[in-house]
Parts: C-alpha cells; sequence; structure tokens
C-alpha cells in the first residue's frame, strides 16, 4: 500500500494549512481486505517514515470499521509510523501495489518521477495488478511505456471526480484526478448524483492489470476485485 507523505491542505507554494494526508479508509479497508485474504501486506509512502492521516478521516460520521480496527492495531499503526520509502521498493516483485488517496496524494503522487517509474516497472513485470482509489489514481500519471508514451493513455479508468471536488470545497489542490486522467486521454468513467461523495465505481481495465476506484466508498470492492483476478491468474492454465 502506498501513501502520501504530505500532511498540509494549502494553495501551491503555501507552507501552513489545515492538517491532511491520506484519507484513513482507502489505507486501512485495502490493508485489512489483503490482510485476512491471507496476504502479507507492506505500507509505504513517498518519503517514507510516518504518514500524516487527515484527522477528519476519524470524524464519527465516517470513520469505518477498518478505521476502528486500525486504531487498536499496534502492528499497523507501527507500519504507519515507520512506512517503507518507495524508493528503496522493488514493485516487481509484489502481487499488488495499491495507492491511497486523500488530498495529501495531490501534492506528491503525480509529481514523483519514483513512482511514475516503479508502476511502469511494475506494468511490465506483467505479475502486479495496480490499484488505486480516489486520489491515488495520481499516481499513475507519470508511468511511461517503452516508447515514452504515457502507460494509461487509452485506459478506461476512475478517480475522485472534478464535481465532488467542488462540491467539497477543495479546489486549491496542484492536481484532480479526472483533469489529470482526461488530459492524457483515459477513458475516465464515473456515478454521479446530487452528492457525488456518495456514489461508487470500480473499474477494471481491458488488460486487467489496473483496477480503479473512484472515491472514498470504493475501497472494499476495488479490493475485492483486485484478488478475483489475482485468483483467476493462479488458476489460469500455462499455455506453451
Amino acid at each position: 500500500i502506498i501513501t502520501t507523505s504530505h500532511a498540509v491542505l494549502n494553495w501551491p507554494g503555501e507552507t501552513t494549512g489545515n492538517p491532511t494526508g491520506v484519507f484513513a479508509s482507502e489505507m486501512t479497508i485495502p490493508y485489512y481486505e489483503f490482510l485476512d485474504a491471507g496476504m502479507e501486506v507492506e505500507v509505504a509512502s513517498i518519503k517514507g517514515g510516518e504518514i500524516p492521516i487527515d484527522p477528519q478521516s476519524f470524524l464519527f460520521m465516517i470513520k469505518s470499521a477498518a478505521d476502528e480496527r486500525y486504531l487498536a492495531d499496534e502492528t499497523f499503526q507501527n507500519k504507519v509510523k515507520n512506512s517503507l520509502k518507495i524508493d528503496a521498493l522493488d514493485f516487481t516483485q509484489y502481487d499488488v501495489i495499491w495507492m491511497a488517496g486523500g488530498w495529501g496524494a495531490a501534492y506528491d503522487f503525480g509529481q514523483s518521477e519514483v513512482l511514475g517509474e516503479k508502476v511502469s516497472e511494475a506494468y511490465y513485470a506483467q505479475t502486479p495488478i495496480i490499484g488505486s482509489v480516489c486520489h491515488g489514481a495520481l499516481g499513475l500519471i507519470q508511468a511511461k511505456d517503452t516508447l515514452g508514451n504515457y502507460l494509461i493513455t487509452g485506459r478506461t479508468m476512475t478517480g475522485v471526480t472534478d464535481k465532488q471536488l467542488k462540491e467539497l470545497g477543495i479546489t486549491q489542490t496542484p492536481l484532480h484526478p479526472e483533469t489529470e486522467l482526461r488530459k492524457l486521454g483515459v477513458n475516465f468513467i464515473s456515478k454521479t448524483g446530487n452528492r457525488d461523495m456518495l456514489q461508487t465505481l470500480t473499474v477494471i481495465d481491458e488488460e486487467r492489470r489496473f483496477v480503479t476506484g473512484q472515491n472514498q466508498n470504493s475501497g472494499h470492492e476495488t479490493a475485492q476485485k483486485i484478488m478475483g483476478i489475482l485468483m483467476e491468474n493462479s488458476t489460469r492454465p500455462i499455455l506453451d
């Protein structure tokens, strides 16, 4: 699981603002989905070390059961306080690469050339399924193919919508997932309604290598669909 290291919701160039980071459930829900399925789960971030968690994640009206479990789980908390730095990781050695969202990811996911390179390496290694939820999709925009073209161009994907950001009044973040994915020629699809934050959607791309969730509500389904693909791949006969 990859998270942001950015801890302040501010305008670009400012150093002060409201505290932010990863949105807790976008990290805790997949963590326990994978862990309860018998997988070993490591936690990493852009800079390594302690991961900032958006304090609003734990408000009583939106705190998830996975968040409650995390708050009583010293092992998981220790992983969050001492996260691995992505530079030191070989993404090709994992079955799943999951990129969690939250406002913080808008400041360092799409700006990280290292993350883009490692996503590309994971893609060409064939094995890893690459997943994201909400702002986590920004971790895909620096990935390139062997010809230097953007790896996600032409693929069907989702992420948090521009409409949801406007509804929440968050416009100061430097990158918006829907806008950035569309710029790269992604076939961006989403569910919408009176309030996009109440919607959810999980999208599997045409190659079944990228599984993306629309927003904070999409963690369970996105993680489960990733594991479904892993199971399919493990039982598929090998052809000469």
